[in-house]
Formats: C-alpha cells, sequence, structure tokens
C-alpha cells in the first residue's frame, strides 16, 4: 500500500495542512487455520494475522470532534461525532466500531483530551470473514493508544475490542479475533486457550507452500447470521452435561468425557453441536504439536477433518463454502483446505504447493462458478504482524 497515496487523499478529504504532522497505522485482518466456533466454547484456537487489513491515517484535532472518513465507503461521506457524546448511532454504519472503542478505552483509562481526523482504507474484502471489525477495533485501540501517550498493555485492547463487539454492537463472539488480529507475530500462528488467555506462538513453516484465501463473495452479516442460535445451542448442551460433570465449558472435555456423558443430552441436534466444540478443540491442539515437529501433512489431515466436523455437526458451512472445499482437496498439490470464521459464507483456506497454485486457482474457479453461478476470488496470503504504528 502507498502510505503517500493515503496521506494524499487524508489532505484532500479533511483540507489539512502538512502530511508531515500526520501518523499512520495498520491493523492486520485474520484468519483462523484450525479451531472454529471453539473460542466462545472456552476450547483452543489457532489463528494467525494476514498482511491484508486496515490502515489508518490520523492527527489530533483542536476540539473534541472525531471525524472519520473510509476510502472503502466513500459514498457515505465524512462521518462525525463529538467525544461527549458516544452512543451507538444506526446512521454512523462502520464507524460505530471506532466510536465504540474509543468510548471503551475512555471508560479504561482517561478521557481522550481532543478529537481526530481518521481517514480509513482496508484492503480485507468485505464480509468475507477475515474479520474486518476486529481490524477496524484494534487500529482504532493503537490510534489512540498511541497518539494520546495511553500505554494501555496489548492484552487490555485486545479485551476492549470484544467489549466493542459484544456490548456496543451487539454480536455475541468470541476473543480469538481481536486477538489474532493485536497479537500476530510473523510467520507464526498462536495457539490460544480461550479460558485463560494463555497463549504460544508456534512457527509454521511453509517453505514450498502457499496460504491460499477462497472468498465465496456470498455476503454475511454476523450479527444477522445463525451464530447467536449456535452459541445457544453449546450452552443449552453443557447445561445438560452439567448435571454429571464438574465443568465449565465444553472445552475442558476429551473425545471420551464427551462420549462417556453424550446420552445427557436428550436432543440429536445438541449432541451434534457439542461435539464439534469438544473435537474441534482437541483437534487444534493436535494440529498445533504436529506443527511444532514439523508434520504438515497431518496438518492438512486435521483441516480437512475439521471443515466434516463444521459441515456435519455444526451445520455452518452451506454449498457456496463446501463446492469451494470439496473442490480443493481434489486438487494435486492440496494439503488442507477447510472453511475458516464464522462460516455462512465468507471464506475458505486452503495450503498449496507452490508448483500447484496456478492450476489450483484455475480449477477450482471454473468448477465454483459452474456450480454457484458467481465467481470466487482468491488470495495468496502471508502470515504478517499484529495491529501497530507504521514507521
Amino acid at each position: 500500500m502507498d502510505i503517500n497515496r493515503l496521506k494524499l487523499k487524508f489532505q484532500e478529504v479533511f483540507s489539512a495542512g502538512e502530511a508531515a504532522e500526520l501518523r499512520t497505522f495498520f491493523s492486520p485482518g485474520r484468519i483462523n487455520l484450525i479451531g472454529e466456533h471453539t473460542d466462545y466454547n472456552g476450547g483452543y484456537v489457532f489463528p494467525c494475522a494476514i498482511t491484508y487489513g486496515t490502515y489508518g491515517v490520523a492527527r489530533k484535532r483542536e476540539d473534541r470532534q472525531v471525524r472519520m472518513f473510509s476510502m472503502n465507503f466513500e459514498d457515505k461521506g465524512i462521518i462525525e461525532f463529538s467525544l461527549d457524546k458516544l452512543q451507538y448511532d444506526a446512521d454512523h454504519s462502520w464507524a460505530n466500531y471506532p466510536k465504540g472503542m474509543i468510548r471503551y478505552l475512555q471508560e479504561f483509562s482517561r478521557e481522550v483530551p481532543v478529537g481526530l481526523d481518521i481517514l480509513i482504507y482496508g484492503n480485507i474484502p468485505n464480509g468475507a470473514g477475515l474479520s474486518s471489525s476486529a481490524s477496524l477495533e484494534m487500529l482504532t485501540g493503537v490510534i489512540v493508544n498511541e497518539i494520546f501517550e495511553y500505554q494501555i498493555d496489548r492484552i487490555d485492547l485486545v479485551k476492549l475490542g470484544k467489549k466493542v463487539e459484544n456490548e456496543f454492537i451487539g454480536v455475541n463472539s468470541g476473543i480469538m479475533d481481536q486477538f489474532a488480529v493485536g497479537m500476530g507475530k510473523e510467520n507464526c500462528g498462536i495457539l490460544l486457550n480461550c479460558n485463560t488467555l494463555q497463549y504460544e506462538y508456534a512457527p509454521l513453516n511453509l517453505t514450498g507452500y502457499k496460504i491460499i484465501i477462497m472468498n465465496t463473495n456470498k455476503r454475511r452479516e454476523l450479527s444477522d447470521s445463525k451464530y447467536n442460535e449456535r452459541r445457544r445451542e453449546c450452552e443449552a448442551a453443557l447445561t445438560l452435561l452439567q448435571q454429571d460433570r464438574d465443568i465449565h465449558s465444553l472445552g475442558e472435555l476429551s473425545e471420551s468425557d464427551f462420549e462417556t456423558s453424550r446420552h445427557l443430552i436428550d436432543d440429536a441436534t445438541l449432541v451434534k453441536r457439542a461435539r464439534h466444540a469438544v473435537y474441534e478443540n482437541q483437534r487444534t491442539l493436535r494440529a498445533s504439536d504436529a506443527l511444532k515437529k514439523g508434520n504438515l501433512g497431518k496438518f492438512g489431515q486435521l483441516m480437512n477433518a475439521s471443515h466434516v466436523s463444521l459441515r456435519d455437526d455444526y451445520e455452518v458451512t452451506g454449498v457456496e463454502l463446501d463446492t469451494l472445499v470439496e473442490t480443493a482437496w481434489e486438487q494435486e498439490g492440496t494439503i488442507g483446505a477447510r472453511m475458516t470464521g464464522a462460516g455462512f459464507g465468507g471464506c475458505a483456506i486452503a495450503i498449496v504447493n507452490d508448483e500447484n497454485v496456478e492450476a489450483f486457482v484455475a480449477n477450482v474457479s471454473s468448477q465454483y462458478r459452474d456450480k454457484i453461478g458467481f465467481q470466487a476470488t482468491f488470495y495468496v496470503a502471508s502470515i504478517g504482524e499484529g495491529a501497530k504504528e507504521l514507521a
């Protein structure tokens, strides 16, 4: 991304003076390599930050107004609000994410002394499930933290981002997205325990392979999806299992623990939902172990099994994601493939041998278009750093 172009756009939009006073920031998107719908079930996830993300150009104002402009939604124009009035406003659309972040930063630390002008540009495909909302939340957190020298710990920023999603926006999501965006490390996955927030980095040696992101181009709106319904189903299954087991989350169970107690769940759908949460959690631990041992083939097998579980037990894939993934499995050089994110559209990922990437994209693209009737989009992803100020 040409940062100078963003600064020129900032000067044009905000009638600004010298570019030298502008500060620039970047916040990545994320993919989850394995461990889907386990975060809010108290289990492990294995995400990483990617080099697609959200850029921000910012400078202080002298009053208490915040003015925001997104190059991705130019038709919305400048969205303006006061630091003294940080309530959710449907008319402010995308700017509610930064607004919520500023509000909770103030409550957590101290009052933001003056307003800001912020220009936003993102190259994450909108609505693709690569966590553009968490990227925007963490971008705002880093901007405020750095410009006003709050010195808030990064984990606390991550928690505030989750609070924005849950309480300000109203999406009952877990902490994985903000954690991956805020804590990402180049060429590493993050094995994160969502119960305790204990984490470790696992080196991803992908020499000779590429991560391909496959966007269904079917838009999904998380708050309108069945995401919250799945969460309620898991909570209902947990309540039934607690008749026999002293547990606080499904993530505490091994596969054998679950099989021993599954008779307590008197609903076939709830059995499937809980089984996915338990088995996916164990798959994630085995996947991290496989990478530590350099066994990429085993990692790929676990990715494939993850998708099958998300398709059959959790029922969050749909024909678009299934077509991409099942076609990917058939291609030469594919190590593994699965949906990533909440599902119901969005993206899938595949790990593919360098030599086969061109044929992979051509074949999967063609078969997807023939079956679904519109194009998928493909991106070659690199694993990058977490949210930061750019030099």
